[in-house]
């Protein structure tokens, strides 16, 4: 038989065979974890192009029909001939590292110079394609990863209009949450966390300002690690501030997300950030021990030690801590003070005026050049649901000046960052885990610390729930250290129904 097409009867075997969704060792393919796929892949037993066949028929049957989960805004044409390249690689020995052949989704704010869009969910920005990579997507490139597509998310990474519903965007639709169909899926990073959770890629990447990478995690039931501000480069990202945006891995399983952010790490020029020296080259797998949690001494809400009301409002919590214990961790119960720091509004508005103008600034073929520009395309191009845009007009409004700026932002982030730095040290903590319902969902990223997001099981109607570990500025590697002790731990990861 010709060479060649031995070669693609043998692809065409691997999808025929991979299309009943499971693999050698009877896992369904659509949850399997990177190590496993690169396991499977080094076997000989799954090619990425297959795999990235069988993922793309599965958002056909779930994402655009069946329950129509609707996370994902656009499919990249190139990722099978990408996949067939990178299968190419692996069979002559060369293997980039343990992303290779691994397929991955993009929230649609960050920049891919290719064949699909950047237009943060938004009309006004459909046209030309960015023209350069955003770093981080480099990097991801450099690792072997696949493109597979775009998330859909609340347009403008929410912050368009107050009222605007949780996974919404002009250009994407309506993204539902998999569990429940008919509960929201938070936002602003809705099609990551839900595509990552509906199986449609093993890993995703979220942005976040305020909230956006941890609420959808928490309500999608997959892991969101939203980094120290800085950490990773906002270059090639649709920005609202730099002074809290940051993109951020979301993925089932804490290895997962780790080394996801292994691989976009990097020192942008772009986007100097002073970090310390020790980060270079840092594997955010090193400490993913399951013993982790051991002589670890973690905070808690006072109120689940003193009140029975906390524990049966949210019992998935309460179970959480116990599984904490019982892993020989220290739980010690705190009390966490919401600094309600003021103008935190008018900060973001001044951060969207500095920052966007300079992001319009390298994109062409554009329907809009200014923030201006953008206000008057949403006024004369409403979309039949007829969503406002009250954030964009306080932003467009809003009298900017540099030093104002740089105040507000001091004061807010030094407010907030106190709260955090006290409590630890107080406490003598390692980290604070909190339920969804407490004041640190606010404090965490208005500091700019990092935080993770991990599934604590289901409500009782198969809503995830879920808890929040965080801790000092640039302490990632020791916080997926201790989620990862809690999920070997719990093994607490809910899989989606589907239900309406």
């Amino acid at each position: 038989m010709d060479v060649k097409l031995k070669g693609c009867m043998t692809r065409l075997a691997q999808i025929v065979l991979l299309s009943i969704a499971s693999c050698a060792n009877g896992q369904a393919l659509e949850y399997l974890s990177v190590d496993e796929i690169s396991k499977e892949m080094e076997r000989g037993q799954l090619s990425a192009e297959a795999l990235v066949q069988h993922l793309l028929q599965r958002v056909d049957r779930l994402d655009k029909n069946g329950p129509g989960i609707n996370a994902i805004i656009e499919l990249n044409p190139d990722a099978l001939a990408i996949a067939r390249s990178l299968d190419r690689e692996r069979e002559t020995g060369h293997v980039r590292g343990p992303l290779h052949g691994i397929p991955l989704l993009l929230k649609d704010n960050i920049d891919t110079s290719d064949q699909m869009q950047t237009s943060a969910g938004s009309m006004a920005m459909i046209g030309q394609p960015a023209a350069k990579d955003a770093f981080i997507v480099q990097r991801l490139r450099a690792a072997g990863a696949i493109i597979l597509g775009k998330t859909n998310l609340s347009e403008w990474a929410n912050f368009r209009d107050a009222a605007l519903p949780d996974g919404w965007s002009g250009r994407g639709g309506q993204t539902r949450n998999p569990h429940l169909l008919s509960q929201t899926p938070c936002g602003s990073s809705s099609g990551s966390g839900a595509a990552v959770a509906a199986g449609f890629a093993p890993l995703s990447v979220g942005t976040e300002t305020a909230g956006s990478i941890v609420c959808p995690a928490s309500l999608n039931g997959v892991v969101g690690l939203k980094p120290t501000v800085g950490l990773l480069s906002r270059s090639g990202i649709v920005p609202v501030t730099h002074k809290l945006d940051t993109p951020g891995p979301m993925a089932r399983t804490v290895r997962d997300a780790a080394l996801l952010l292994n691989a976009m790490t990097g020192n942008d020029a772009a986007d100097p950030v002073s970090k310390p020296q020790a980060l270079n080259g840092l594997d955010y797998t090193a400490l993913l021990r399951p013993g982790s949690l051991v002589g670890r001494r973690l905070g808690y809400p006072l109120k689940f030690d003193v009140s029975g009301e906390a524990a049966q409002g949210d019992p998935q919590f309460s179970r959480a801590l116990e599984v904490m214990q019982a892993a020989r961790a220290t739980m010690i119960p705190i009390e966490l003070n919401d600094p309600q720091s003021a103008q935190v509004d008018e900060a973001l508005s001044m951060g969207i005026k500095r920052h966007l103008p300079d992001y319009l600034a390298k994109r062409t073929g554009l329907a809009i050049q200014s923030l201006e520009d953008l206000v008057r395309f949403n006024q004369h191009t409403p979309g039949v649901e007829g969503h406002g845009q009250s954030v964009l007009i306080a932003a467009n409004d809003v009298a900017f000046d540099q030093r104002t700026y740089e105040q507000l932002w001091q004061t807010i982030q030094r407010e907030n960052a106190a709260v955090i730095d006290d409590v630890l040290a107080r406490h003598q903590l390692d980290a604070v885990v909190l339920d969804v319902g407490s004041p640190g969902l606010n404090i965490v990223p208005l500091a700019g610390y990092p935080s993770v997001m991990m599934p604590t099981g289901a409500d009782e109607e198969g809503l995830p729930t879920s808890a929040l570990f965080f801790g000092a500025r640039w302490s990632e590697a020791s916080l997926l250290a201790l989620a990862y002790g809690y999920e070997q731990a719990s093994h607490a990861r809910p899989i989606p129904a589907f239900r309406p």
